[in-house]
């Protein structure tokens, strides 16, 4: 009997010595690194613009949300869980995105949803949000006013008055050239927010066009065109007659290009052009016809920058390149479009975690509470009392020997703005 005792004392042992071993190992080969992701997924949902008039830049937000969940994943997820997601292609039209929406709330049942592209569709997914008490970042919407919803989060900020923000911002910048635009010719998408920055909304009618007038400046022109114009000459043909110093181009995606292209077809180029939210590789494939064109920009990858944010940002940014030429992506650079996804991928972790769990209402209220922290936007606080939007970290970029570069405001420009060619 003592010796089978000490038999079972000595087999006891070995196994408290094996495990203890395996523990050890198992610290040793983790080397601090994060447990692996485990269980079921966690699942978010979404549309994208993948086709249609969106498709330029919907590819944008698509290669940063793949290489976003690709490295949360390698990171040990989110609450030691697989993260999964599921985009369905909205084709760029806003009557799809509400559907959509509703079947991944109800029918695939998604633990999470972040919003789409363009700001029509965000305010179709946004009130699928609302009724279904969902919590929503959201990349790039900025009509303020309109998105009343306590539970969005905005990922691009202009400040809760972007109809203002916008033109006095670019006014500023054109107006430090030594000799300052006069002659203002104002060419706006009908689209919702590219529409809302030339003439504000509601009570609000401040915008690009008021601002002008305002200043004292000479509004030669002034056009409205559908989301759908396929018919460029005319608008160009009038900007011509107009001989203005500035075009403003309140659009979006591919506008500058057709724009740009109808008017080289005319022998003309403005002297200079702004425009708001442009696909940003089409425009460089114009070259010389390009050259000079200003936009805004939240985010563009200069080494000072970079330099300040430290090596993951560094990281992240050479991914997307690869990503995106493999994509065949005809611009490869992570700026300010990619920037805006990738901060509200930040914003939808940061609320999981301030909740502690896939709770939609702990999650709005956590950041609320607490924020969120973004890789390439810093700390960001949500006041429900301004729509949830921050104080804006917009600059004014413009094309410079064949790639973008930031200009204004001058404390954070990359290079100095150019005036007309001579």
């Amino acid at each position: 009997m003592l010796r089978n005792a000490r038999r079972r004392l000595g087999a006891v042992a070995a196994v408290i010595v094996l495990l203890a071993t395996a523990a050890c190992e198992s610290k040793s080969e983790g080397d601090g690194a994060p447990a692996a992701a485990s269980g079921e997924p966690i699942v978010v949902g979404s549309t994208l613009s993948l086709s249609g008039a969106f498709a330029a830049t919907g590819a944008i937000h698509k290669i940063a949300g793949e290489e976003y969940i690709d490295r949360l994943n390698k990171e040990g997820g989110l609450l030691g869980r697989p993260v999964k997601w599921t985009v369905r292609d909205d084709e760029s039209d806003q009557a799809k995105v509400s559907t959509l929406y509703e079947q991944l709330i109800t029918q695939d049942k998604v633990d999470l949803i972040i919003g789409p592209y363009a700001t029509p569709n965000i305010l179709s997914a946004m009130a699928v949000a609302a009724r279904h008490k969902y919590t929503m970042p959201q990349h790039t919407a900025v009509i303020a006013p309109l998105l009343t919803y306590e539970c969005q989060f905005p990922a691009w900020s202009i400040g809760p008055t972007p109809n203002q923000f916008v033109p006095t911002q670019l006014y500023e910048a054109v107006g430090s050239l030594p000799t300052p635009p006069k002659r203002i010719a104002i060419l706006t998408n009908q689209n919702g927010s590219t529409d809302f920055v030339s003439y504000g909304a509601g009570a609000n009618k401040t915008g690009a066009v008021s601002i002008t007038k305002d200043r004292g400046l000479d509004l030669v022109l002034e056009v409205r065109y559908p989301p759908a114009t396929t018919d460029w000459a005319p608008i160009a043909a009038q900007v011509r007659d107009a001989k203005p110093d500035l075009v403003i181009n309140d659009g979006l995606g591919v506008d500058p290009v057709n724009l740009l292209q109808a008017m080289a077809q005319l022998n003309y180029k403005p002297p200079m052009m702004f425009s708001l939210f442009p696909a940003p590789g089409p425009p460089l494939g114009l070259g010389a016809k390009a050259d000079g064109l200003l936009s805004v920009s939240i985010f563009e990858p200069n080494k000072a920058t970079l330099d300040k944010l430290g090596p993951k940002a560094t990281e992240i940014v050479n991914d997307f390149k690869t990503r995106a030429a493999a994509a065949k992506l005809p611009y490869t650079v992570f700026e300010t479009q990619a920037a805006a996804s990738w901060n509200a991928w930040d914003i939808l972790v940061s609320a999981v975690l301030a909740a502690g769990k896939l709770d939609q209402q702990a999650m709005c209220d956590g950041l609320h509470s607490k924020g969120a922290e973004t890789t390439f936007a810093g700390k960001l606080t949500f006041d429900p009392k301004q729509n949830n939007f921050w104080p804006s970290n917009q600059m004014i970029k413009q094309i410079q020997n064949g790639d973008w570069v930031t200009v204004w405001p001058k404390d954070r420009a990359a290079g100095d703005l150019r005036g007309p060619a001579a």
